[in-house]
C-alpha cells in the first residue's frame, strides 16, 4: 500500500511539473498540456481505460456550469462593449478631469474599473489606453502611470465570476461559482475605495514631478489643456469603430437605456441566485442580440466576432476539468499533499496558504495564470485542508494575493496589448508597478483575514 502511494506521489508530481514547465516555456497549450499530460500520467500510474473514464466524467461534470456561463458572459459583455454602452461614461469622465492631474489619476482608476466589467483584460486596454493616453500627453504625466492604474483598477474588477480568477479557484474547488463569489464583493468594494485613495496619492505625486520638471525648464506647460477636444476626439474614434464593423448597432435613441436596464436584470438574477449565471448570460444574449442589431446574420455575425475569446476560455477551463479530474480521482493530489506535510516545517503547514497568497505577484511573474490555478492551488488547499482550512478560504488566499499581478506579468497577452498601445516598454512598466501593485495584494489579502474572508 505504501508503494503505490509513493507511486502515485511520483506520478502526481511528474505531471504538475510537466505542465508547469511547458506552459512556462511556451512550448505547449494549456489545452494540450492539461488534457494529454494527465491521461498519459494515468495510464503509467496503472490505470485502465475504464477508470480513466470516470476520471474524465468527473472532472467534466465538475467545469460544465462554469464553461457554458464563460461562453455566453463573453458574448453578453462583447455586445454591450460593441453597442457603446460604456462610451457615454467614459466621456463624461474625461470631461470631468479638467485637466487636474490628481483627477484625471483618479478618473483613470474609474474608467478601468468600468471597461473591465467585461472581464476581459485586451477590451479594458482598448478602451483606457487610447482615450486616456492623449490627456496624459498633455499634461506631461508618466504613460506607466496610466498603466498602473488601469492594471491595478482590471485586477480588482477581474474578481468577478466571469473574469477568470474566481471561474477557476471555483472549478479547483468544486463549488459553486456565484457562491464563491459573493463573499468576495466586500473585498472588490474596500478594493475599490483604495485604488481612489492611491491613485489621488499617486496623482500628487505625479504633480510634483511636473511641477520639479517646469521648474528644471525640462518641459513647459500648456495654458490651456482642450479637454473637450480629447472627448470628441475619443467618441468619434469610437463611433469610427463602429461604422467599419459590418454590424452597426440600431439606431434608437433608447438602446443604450435599455442596455443598461438589461445588464442590471441579467447581474441581479444572477446575485440573487433566481437564475444560475450560464442561463442568465444565455438568455442576456438572445434578448441583447435582437435589440441591439437587425437581421440574423448581423445577429451571428456579433457572436461570431466574440466566438474565439469565448471558445478559448471554455476549451481551457474543459481541459483543466480533464486534468482536475485525473488528479482528484486518481489520489494523487491527496498523496502529494501528504507528502508536502511530512517535509514542511510544522509551523508552516497551518497557514500555507497565507504564505503562498503573499507571494501571489511575484509568482505570477513565474508561472503562468493556468499554473497557478489548476496545479499550485490543488496541492496548497490539499495541505491546508489536513489542517481544518477550508477549501474556500485557501482559493480567496490565493486568488487575492494572485490577481493583482495579473497585468504585470509578461504572461499576460492583454498587457502586452497595453504596452503597444501605450508605445511603453515591458520592463519599466515592472520596473514602475511591481512593487505598488504587490504592495496593494498584500493590504487587500490582510483586509480579508480581518473581515474573516480568509481564514487562519
Amino acid at each position: 500500500m505504501e508503494d503505490i502511494s509513493v507511486w502515485l506521489t511520483i506520478v502526481g508530481l511528474l505531471i504538475i511539473f510537466s505542465i508547469v514547465g511547458l506552459l512556462i516555456s511556451n512550448k505547449i497549450s494549456p489545452i494540450v498540456g492539461m488534457t494529454i499530460i494527465p491521461i498519459i500520467g494515468a495510464f503509467i500510474a496503472g490505470f485502465n481505460f475504464e477508470e480513466l473514464s470516470g476520471f474524465l466524467a468527473a472532472g467534466s461534470d465538475q467545469v460544465m456550469g462554469v464553461v457554458i456561463m464563460f461562453i455566453f458572459a463573453i458574448i453578453y459583455f462583447g455586445i454591450m462593449q460593441d453597442s457603446g454602452l460604456f462610451n457615454p461614461f467614459i466621456r463624461f469622465m474625461i470631461l470631468m478631469t479638467k485637466g487636474n492631474v490628481i483627477i484625471v489619476a483618479m478618473a483613470t482608476a474609474v474608467i478601468g474599473m468600468i471597461a473591465q466589467l467585461d472581464g476581459a483584460g485586451a477590451s479594458t486596454f482598448l478602451l483606457c489606453i487610447p482615450a486616456l493616453l492623449p490627456l496624459y500627453k498633455e499634461l506631461h504625466m508618466s504613460r506607466y502611470l496610466l498603466l498602473l492604474l488601469v492594471a491595478l483598477s482590471a485586477s480588482v474588477i477581474n474578481m468577478i465570476p466571469w473574469g477568470g480568477p474566481a471561474a477557476r479557484s471555483a472549478t479547483v474547488i468544486d463549488m459553486d461559482l456565484i457562491d464563491f463569489y459573493l463573499p468576495l464583493i466586500p473585498i472588490q468594494a474596500i478594493g475599490a475605495v483604495l485604488i481612489l485613495v492611491l491613485a489621488a496619492f499617486l496623482g500628487i505625486r505625479e504633480k510634483k514631478k511636473i511641477s520639479k520638471k517646469v521648474a528644471a525648464g525640462e518641459i513647459t506647460l500648456s495654458e490651456n489643456v482642450n479637454i473637450l477636444a480629447i472627448a470628441d476626439n475619443f467618441t468619434k474614434r469610437q463611433n469610427e469603430e463602429m461604422a467599419q464593423a459590418k454590424e452597426q448597432p440600431r439606431n434608437l435613441a433608447w438602446r443604450n437605456a435599455a442596455n443598461l436596464v438589461l445588464t442590471v436584470l441579467v447581474l441581479g438574477a444572477m446575485m440573487a441566485s433566481l437564475l444560475a449565471p450560464q442561463y442568465a448570460f444565455m438568455i442576456g444574449v438572445a434578448i441583447a442580440l435582437p435589440l441591439n442589431y437587425k437581421g440574423v446574420d448581423n445577429q451571428m455575425n456579433r457572436v461570431k466576432a466574440h466566438a474565439p475569446n469565448a471558445l478559448m476560455m471554455a476549451a481551457v477551463i474543459l481541459a483543466a476539468g480533464v486534468f482536475l479530474g485525473v488528479l482528484n480521482e486518481s489520489g494523487m493530489l491527496e498523496q502529494i499533499a501528504l507528502a508536502g506535510i511530512a517535509i514542511m516545517p510544522a509551523f508552516v503547514v497551518p497557514i500555507v496558504h497565507i504564505i503562498v497568497g503573499i507571494f501571489g505577484v511575484p509568482l505570477d511573474l513565474l508561472t503562468s495564470t493556468d499554473a497557478y490555478y489548476f496545479a499550485l492551488m490543488p496541492i496548497v488547499d490539499q495541505i491546508a485542508s489536513s489542517q481544518g482550512i477550508a477549501s474556500v478560504s485557501t482559493a480567496y488566499a490565493m486568488m487575492i494575493g494572485n490577481i493583482i499581478g495579473t497585468f504585470v506579468s509578461p504572461f499576460s497577452p492583454a498587457l502586452w496589448l497595453g504596452i503597444g498601445l501605450a508605445s511603453a516598454n515591458m520592463g519599466k512598466h515592472i520596473k514602475y508597478s511591481f512593487f505598488w501593485l504587490w504592495g496593494f495584494s498584500i493590504v487587500l489579502l490582510v483586509i480579508a483575514v480581518l473581515i474573516g474572508v480568509v481564514t487562519l
